[in-house]
């Protein structure tokens, strides 16, 4: 009877591996409970819409609602699934894994695959919220929900809280099989670092470039400036700053390599927080 109690009982993915949870790992759960209370709102919002379309009475409001509660509580959640290992898993070899290959696993789809792509969509929908900003975005309905500029700066923001839930859940990761020394960090996640490295030089230039610039000169003039150009190697052209990008994430790496002044020897498990 315990045994099929424990089978049938259902289980907080917060509570599981709560122990080995860094402080980062706490925020990310804490943060999301938050923002799960979102979803009971969404479902009264979606029942009294029923309910007044019924009756005549339809809130074009309450349509734009859905869409906001149901857009921040889905990205806001998907940060907790990373923290929390409860995102549905499509590889029916896994489980069959020796603890120490999942552990590499993991690394490897966290901050090769899965923050590549986080770091590209906060990028993306960078301009697009800021841009929705600047024009003041409404609703395209009279009656619905304007200042949507505010769903779409949400959701940015979103890529920044999902991207700090997976470099936690990476350092977790890492902490299993070495120290997961600050070099170290950068080294085995070097797409992720390198992509970071990039955004951050890339942009910094451009703002620089944008400050001692004509004033009539328009934005996308910047950008085709010649220090954004590209120079050939063999038949493949490279950006200047992309190959900046490059040299900054090996000498951070080397920096934070110098600096690590004690390391305990690989293969030691070290709570990190």
């Amino acid at each position: 009877m315990q045994a099929t109690t424990e089978l049938i009982s259902i289980t907080d993915p917060g509570k599981v591996g709560k122990d080995q949870h860094n402080r980062v790992d706490t925020a990310v759960v804490r943060t999301s409970n938050i923002f799960a209370w979102l979803f009971p709102i969404l479902m009264i919002a979606i029942c009294a819409q029923v309910v007044l379309r019924t009756s005549g009475m339809n809130q074009a409001w309450l349509d734009d609602l859905q869409w906001w509660l149901y857009g921040v509580a889905s990205l806001m959640a998907i940060g907790y699934a990373v923290t929390t290992n409860s995102h549905v898993r499509v590889d029916i070899f896994y489980e069959h894994f020796t603890p120490a290959r999942k552990c590499r696993l993991e690394v490897f789809a966290l901050v090769w695959l899965f923050l590549p792509f986080v770091i590209l969509s906060w990028d993306i929908t960078l301009p697009y919220a800021l841009q929705s900003f600047s024009n003041d975005e409404g609703s395209d309905s009279p009656n619905g929900l304007h200042n949507l500029w505010i769903l779409k700066i949400v959701m940015n923001l979103s890529f920044v809280f999902i991207a700090v839930a997976t470099w936690a859940a990476y350092v977790r990761f890492l902490a299993k099989s070495t120290y997961p020394a600050l070099w170290r960090q950068f080294l085995y996640a070097f797409p992720s670092t390198f992509y970071i490295a990039n955004l951050i030089l890339y942009y910094a230039i451009w703002h620089v470039m944008r400050l001692i610039s004509p004033a009539e000169m328009s934005d996308r003039e910047v950008s085709r400036l010649p220090i954004f150009g590209t120079f050939n190697v063999g038949a493949e052209e490279i950006k200047f700053t992309v190959f900046a990008a490059f040299v900054v994430t090996i000498i951070t790496i080397g920096v934070a390599r110098v600096f690590t002044t004690e390391t305990p020897k690989a293969g030691s498990k070290a709570n990190i927080e």
